[in-house]
């Protein structure tokens, strides 16, 4: 590799994922997180006891600050999970089962 001429990545095509009934666009290999981070959202999770808003924090799967619910399932942590065509991901409030 040419350290003056840098490989370029080239994805494919990008895609859209719903956020709270919101198109986002994604690109293949993006984790939710990023996606969601790309399109200028920073908090996408309230915490159970308080209700304060929280978003990534370790970006590694530590800390569950991330939780959004995809497709139905709560708990998913948004830093882990692929971002994948038309799912639909969600805020999570407290467990995100209805409590």
């Amino acid at each position: 590799m040419d350290p003056l001429n840098p490989a370029r990545p080239r994805p494919d095509a990008p895609f859209t994922v719903t956020f709270d009934g919101r198109e986002i666009r994604a690109l293949p290999g993006q984790t939710i997180a990023a996606a969601l981070w790309s399109s200028g959202v920073t908090a996408w999770r309230t915490t159970r006891g308080a209700g304060r808003a929280r978003g990534v924090f370790c970006g590694i799967g530590v800390c569950f600050d991330c939780l959004v619910t995809v497709d139905g399932r709560p708990n998913q942590r948004a830093c882990l999970v692929p971002a994948v065509q038309g799912a639909d991901v969600r805020t999570q409030r407290g467990t995100g089962h209805d409590d």
